[in-house]
């Protein structure tokens, strides 16, 4: 896994290195601008050929830098850039009287080396432009003359590298303060902000890497980030599987999906608890469904009838309740019954969670049983959490995490709280952020494919936070997989469906 770390977590790390590790604040600068300068000589090898040397003609580069910490790294990159035969140029952005220490510092060292320092940079392209004027932990909306500086350096032509994130972004919610510089590429340190992987600002940082500048997990002393990524292989997060396993030790998986004329969602919820591990699926399903199911899912069993206690009490190992449902009558009774008649593991999909935002006792009743200890996963995208807490959705989307974990705490279960990024949110742990997936997934569908995918790893054993986060994960691996081979404009559910089985049998990995 990968972590994705605050302004204040990142600053409390930093300051653990240096304080309790031993390791100088001018030793991580060091190592921040070498990281940078590895990002640039990268960037001209593989688009210009191998890096000049004695002999070739000097590649230009701009550094755009401010006066704090951030704009230190970027002098500490012109210092090496300069040293290996680079034409640099420091462009300061800010009153220098307020510099930081560390600034200074290397202010100081800078003046022997060949770098020209300016007001205004002097041309208007360079084969690379490097932007260190603002670091983690901006909060203000950019105005005046930085906010001129980062609309004429958005305008300049060449190669552009973000020193830690692009000036601009808010560090820990990705949103643009005003104004935000636009980068090719950006160079992190120590380890990823959470801005770098939230839109918007994830759309200005283009292909983000993470530098070893010496902050590594010694320096969290007890206290991990907030929240952190998957990015294993698939089959080293699947249930593993007894040899002498049969179906049935493989979760039998209760579906409670399809409506007349909505069958699709039961066909595409059943395959994918079957693609992700399940033994065993029943599909309870109007009987108008029957020709459907059986020809397009042969392998599950099918319940036509609206009592669920036989299947509930004495056959299911989970229950899903909720896609291509409805929400007439019949709906709310079986929903009824799988909230109030067992206690099972849920997944509530879908109508699921349109029912249970119309229905205020019978969100009680699975409050309450959560709290009593059974597992609950909801998968509500934005509309449905709205609904659900009575939030507008430009107000969940601001802080999607956040709410998440609200809701996740009122149920004392798990939330996946879908959108461009969703996050698995439990009570009183890291929140997960999903990296995976892609545009072409915003089809009809998709939603239903994840939660079959979730009750099949909930029916093999996992814990609830686990089933869905790495739900979650693989739904987005399959996506990407069907985007590499079709385009993400073809992409269908069935098509995710079907790419799960390339990823959960190991021939697709990330």
């Amino acid at each position: 896994m990968k972590y994705l770390v605050t302004a204040d977590e990142m600053r409390r790390y930093d300051g653990n290195t240096i304080e309790n590790t031993g390791i100088p604040a001018c030793v991580l600068m060091e190592r921040a601008a070498l990281g940078a300068l590895e990002a640039i000589e990268k960037h001209f090898k593989e688009s210009m050929g191998e890096p000049e040397g004695a002999g070739r003609a000097k590649k230009s580069v701009l550094i755009m830098a401010g006066t704090g910490n951030n704009g230190g790294d970027g002098l500490a990159l012109a210092r090496l850039l300069a040293e290996r035969r680079y034409d640099v140029e420091v462009w300061c952005v800010g009153k220098r009287e307020k510099a930081s220490a560390q600034w200074r510092q290397q202010e100081g060292i800078l003046r022997h080396y060949p770098v020209r320092m300016s007001g205004e940079p002097l041309r208007g392209s360079y084969d690379a432009l490097a932007d260190a004027l603002f670091g983690v932990g901006l909060s203000r909306e950019i105005t005046g003359e930085f906010a001129r500086a980062i609309e004429q350096y958005n305008d300049m032509e060449g190669f552009k590298l973000a020193l830690d994130l692009p000036s601009g972004i808010d560090s820990d919610t990705g949103e643009v303060l005003g104004v935000a510089a636009r980068a090719d590429a950006t160079v992190t340190f120590g380890f990823c902000k959470r801005g770098l992987a939230l839109y918007p600002g994830c759309g200005y940082a283009g292909a983000v890497t993470v530098a070893d500048i010496g902050i590594s997990e010694i320096s969290f002393r007890g206290v991990k980030p907030g929240m952190y990524a998957y990015d294993e292989r698939a089959g080293e997060l699947l249930p593993k599987r007894r040899s002498d396993g049969n179906k049935g030790t493989f979760g039998k998986v209760l579906l409670v999906a399809g409506s007349v004329n909505m069958a699709g969602a039961a066909v595409l919820a059943a395959r994918a608890a079957y693609r992700t591990g399940a033994g065993m699926v029943k599909v309870v399903t109007p009987e108008e469904n029957r020709t459907i199911l059986q020809a397009a899912v042969p392998e599950a069993l099918l319940e036509t009838g609206e009592e669920l206690a036989e299947s509930l009490n004495g056959w299911a190992d989970v229950v899903a309740a909720g896609p291509g449902l409805g929400r007439d009558e019949r709906a709310l009774r079986l929903l009824r019954q799988a909230v109030e008649g067992c206690e099972l593991p849920l997944v509530a999909d879908a109508d699921g969670l349109n029912l249970l935002a119309e229905n205020p006792g019978l969100w009680e009743v699975l409050a309450r049983q959560g709290k009593e200890g059974r597992k609950i996963i909801l998968t509500p995208h934005v509309g449905e959490l709205s609904r659900l807490t009575g939030m507008p959705v430009d107000v969940l989307k601001r802080n999607l995490p956040k709410y998440g974990q609200e809701l996740a705490g009122r149920i004392h279960g798990v939330v996946a709280a879908k959108d461009a990024r969703t996050f698995t949110c439990g009570e009183n742990t890291p929140v997960c952020i999903n990296l995976t997936g892609n545009n072409g997934m915003a089809t009809a569908g998709s939603g239903d494919v994840l939660a079959g995918m979730i009750a099949g790893l909930l029916g093999q054993g996992m814990n609830a936070f686990e089933a869905a986060s790495v739900g979650v994960y693989l739904h987005g691996l399959a996506g990407d997989a069907v985007s590499r081979e079709l385009g993400e404009h073809a992409c269908t559910a069935g098509d995710i469906v079907e790419a799960l089985c390339g990823i959960t049998g190991g021939r697709s990995g990330k």
